[in-house]
């Protein structure tokens, strides 16, 4: 019997099917499950943005401190903080890039096409990728650094737990970063989805 041959028949009667065909066919399977599952990852990390940048432009409330017995209002808001305007921007530019990415992928998905067309385009995905996955790190850590002042005031000042009369406004922000950072750890993932390719390729 030829090596080469496709098909053989097991003492027990049952057809086994082998060579290059079947090999290929494998790796078209194996290829189409891990370009799924990059599209997977675009659209949750283009969800958990949206969530981010939800969260943090509803942020808004109006109530009163004391100080020294006063009785003072205090109004706080997201546009407040340079910190919070930065996770906005930086939500709205990774939503645009994954919504993108995750569009143009589909359309090669549906065409059984290959979702990474060629070694330039993954270069492209991998450091895209990487920029706004560092940029979420950086607008989530300055975001956190101001909501715990909130949360703790400052030490040998009358600046109270500005937390405590505006819960709803840290409750909003602290869910926004808990989301920050997991569409930072999404395109990180995805990140190294590139990697793989570029390597395999």
């Amino acid at each position: 019997m030829s090596e080469q041959k496709t098909a053989s028949i097991e003492s027990s009667g049952t057809l086994t099917m082998s060579g290059p065909l079947v090999g290929a066919t494998e790796k078209t399977i194996r290829r189409r499950r891990t370009e799924a599952m990059q599209l997977i990852l675009r659209a949750v990390c283009m969800a958990t943005c949206v969530v981010s940048l939800s969260l943090m432009i509803t942020a808004e409330q109006n109530s009163s401190v004391s100080i020294y017995g006063f009785r003072l209002p205090v109004h706080s808001k997201w546009s407040f903080s340079p910190s919070y305007e930065f996770i906005v921007g930086v939500s709205v530019a990774v939503a645009a890039h994954s919504l993108l990415q995750l569009l143009i992928g589909t359309s090669r998905f549906l065409r059984t096409s290959s979702v990474i067309p060629s070694r330039n385009h993954a270069w492209v995905l991998f450091a895209g990728d990487q920029a706004f996955a560092y940029a979420l790190m950086s607008a989530g850590s300055a975001a956190s650094g101001v909501t715990n002042l909130n949360r703790t005031g400052i030490r040998h000042t009358p600046l109270p737990n500005l937390c405590k009369p505006l819960h709803k406004f840290c409750d909003h922000v602290a869910i926004s970063i808990a989301f920050t950072f997991i569409s930072c750890f999404l395109l990180a993932t995805s990140a190294v989805h590139d990697v793989i390719w570029l390597t395999q390729h």
